[in-house]
């Protein structure tokens, strides 16, 4: 693969990364979230902005290090998985802070999460770089799983969400 195309690959994975985030973006916690009963362990808002840059353009490294091993035919499943995922990432912040609907949103990243856990196994095979990648991905939805689901029960009398 020459450097120009693998160069244009990177720039492909951290614009369909970042068309994700931007989805996210377009989602914010506001006033209905400030006002939500939350654990004592939930770190401030500005937090997050920084932690997810990091953690997308990660996750954007590692699908360029798998695609960059044999393109699409070498990894189809993988990096349609790693788009789908995506897809789920998107979706939590307009199910969370735009319908205000906890609940879908505690589902969703629960999908989120296992096919964060298939995309890394299945980038830890094709490069052990890729897989490291995404394990703080991983972790960090992890740790939104657990805040999503305490946030929803604290606030559970509030309304379905």
């Amino acid at each position: 693969m020459t450097r120009g195309k693998s160069l244009l690959g990177l720039a492909g994975w951290l614009a369909a990364s970042f068309v994700a985030a931007w989805t996210g973006m377009r989602f914010l916690p506001g006033p209905w979230y400030a006002a939500l009963e939350k654990p004592e362990w939930t770190p401030p808002n500005a937090v997050f902005p920084p932690v997810w840059t990091a953690l997308y353009v990660m996750m954007a490294v590692a699908a360029w290090l798998v695609w960059r091993r044999g393109g699409f035919a070498a990894a189809r499943t993988a990096l349609a998985l790693y788009l789908v995922q995506l897809g789920l990432n998107a979706a939590w912040s307009y199910l969370s802070f735009g319908l205000h609907r906890l609940d879908i949103a505690f589902y969703d990243i629960v999908a989120l999460w296992l096919a964060i856990v298939l995309v890394t196994g299945m980038f830890w095979r094709q490069s052990r770089a890729a897989g490291a990648l995404m394990v703080p991905y991983l972790l960090w939805v992890s740790f939104a799983a657990g805040l999503n689901l305490m946030i929803w029960r604290l606030n559970a009398a509030a309304g379905p969400g």
